[in-house]
């Protein structure tokens, strides 16, 4: 999942949205951008993939002047783009995953369009939605229309020289919220981008919601609904811990993750950990319910590493993973530890780089607790996993059966007797002393909203179209 932010000021907007936009820096991991418009559009892309943003961009901004600004950190496509139109020239940044992007593009080449940014061999996704939305009537109508078109999500932030369109997906699978400092706006995916820069949260757009912020203010362009099925997954461990997503902050739902599975475990233990960082949170909720002290048996070498889930190929995810935790053998040694994990994705750097450690340097038992339920079916509204067969449920149901299988009813279903073959089958795999997923019903009450207002689509197979 991308990040995106943007900043409409009454003097030069460089330097916050290079802040604004650096404070996203957890939400991707390929390229980061900016463009800023004053008398003409600023634009600067790099990779950012071995190295962080700041570094890339501090002396980008420096030449950037305007007091329009919009930033992005992409899982994928280099953006953001400057596109040429009928509704005058504009750049564009977006956040989501469509997929059917070469449907789309294949219908938009027949019809004589081109494409002039290619991602990977690829059509760049972000150019996609620009043509589409130069195809409307008007710039409002081609927004809107995108979503008429696309499967998947997407959330806009388009600058023109009237100021910043924010479009939040249909659906509201990816957030977006506007911030106020007086008479300067942000709109961002993440409200910690706010906090040290003097913003407060002034609106949670919903889900299909289109504003335009500018010289006048806040203006809203068109509605949004009440419907909606925001990623659950931003809370579990996508967002930031200082965020909030409709209000809900990320900590304190972390906590009672962690707490609620506390609460439904027998295990005894001489100390609670969370693989750092997300799983920091469900860990301390843990501690606080059961009372075990919570301590630090793996500890992250600096924000440098990043985050091993989001990298595109295992060989970068094993080599992050691989370096940037390191055990404390005088805490392990000897030790019944209970550690809590965001999730359980793939795995295998769960086994061949956490759980290994703890047992070279002297664990006596490791309990692993994952905050959410079994991953069992690849993301369609963000990059993230691409296929089933990447998935430990998948594997362990596949190991099972002997064969893959479509109908996965009985092993979602937590009361049943194929659910805890395959829960017993990843244990023994990740070489854990025992394993205990939260129950969804749990992990829905620790977020505090409506099932029916969160997408559960990974766990469950369930999701709506708009």
């Amino acid at each position: 999942m991308s990040g995106v932010f943007g900043i409409v000021t009454r003097k030069n907007c460089a330097d916050l949205l290079l802040y604004g936009t650096d404070y996203h820096s957890h939400m991707g991991t390929e390229y980061g951008g900016m463009a800023v418009l004053g008398k003409r559009f600023y634009r600067s892309i790099h990779d950012i993939s071995k190295s962080q943003f700041k570094s890339k961009f501090f002396d980008d901004y420096k030449t950037m002047k305007g007091p329009f600004g919009i930033g992005v950190i992409s899982d994928r496509d280099p953006q953001p783009l400057i596109i040429g139109s009928r509704f005058g020239n504009f750049t564009i940044v977006t956040a989501g995953l469509i997929e059917n992007v070469n449907e789309l593009a294949s219908e938009l080449l027949r019809n004589g369009e081109t494409f002039g940014e290619m991602s990977s061999g690829g059509i760049n996704s972000v150019e996609l939605i620009a043509k589409l939305i130069t195809r409307g009537p008007t710039l409002l109508d081609g927004i809107e229309s995108v979503y008429d078109r696309i499967k998947g999500s997407a959330s806009i932030l388009l600058l023109k020289k009237e100021g910043i369109y924010a479009a939040r997906d249909r659906l509201g699978r990816t957030p977006l919220v506007i911030g106020q400092r007086e008479d300067d706006y942000a709109v961002a995916t993440e409200t910690c981008s706010f906090l040290n820069l003097g913003f407060k949260i002034k609106k949670y757009l919903d889900p299909g919601e289109i504003v335009l912020i500018g010289r006048d203010g806040l203006v809203e362009k068109s509605p949004g609904q009440t419907k909606n099925q925001i990623c659950a997954f931003l809370w579990i461990y996508t967002g930031y811990p200082a965020s909030s997503y409709e209000g809900i902050s990320v900590e304190l739902v972390r906590e009672r993750c962690g707490r609620a599975l506390a609460r439904r475990d027998r295990v005894k233990a001489d100390l609670v950990a969370g693989v750092p960082d997300s799983g920091v949170g469900h860990a301390i909720g843990y501690s606080m319910e059961s009372g075990f002290p919570y301590r630090r048996p793996l500890v992250k070498y600096t924000p440098g590493y990043g985050r091993s889930y989001t990298p595109p190929s295992q060989e970068i995810r094993d080599l992050v993973a691989t370096m940037k935790l390191i055990p404390v053998g005088s805490v392990i040694q000897g030790n019944r530890i209970v550690l809590c994990e965001d999730s359980i994705v793939r795995g295998t750097q769960l086994k061949n780089y956490t759980i290994k450690k703890l047992w070279e340097y002297g664990a006596k038992e490791v309990h692993i607790r994952p905050a959410c339920p079994p991953l069992m079916f690849p993301c369609r509204f963000a990059l993230s996993t691409r296929s089933t067969k990447e998935l430990a449920a998948r594997k362990a149901i596949r190991a099972l059966e002997g064969k893959d299988i479509e109908d996965v009813r009985e092993y979602i279903e937590h009361r049943s007797k194929k659910y805890q073959r395959m829960v017993d089958w990843i244990c023994k795999e990740l070489g854990a002393t025992t394993l205990k997923y939260q129950r969804i019903e749990d992990m829905v009450e620790a977020i505090g909203l409506p099932r029916e207002k969160l997408c559960l689509y990974c766990w469950t197979g369930d999701y709506d179209t708009p």
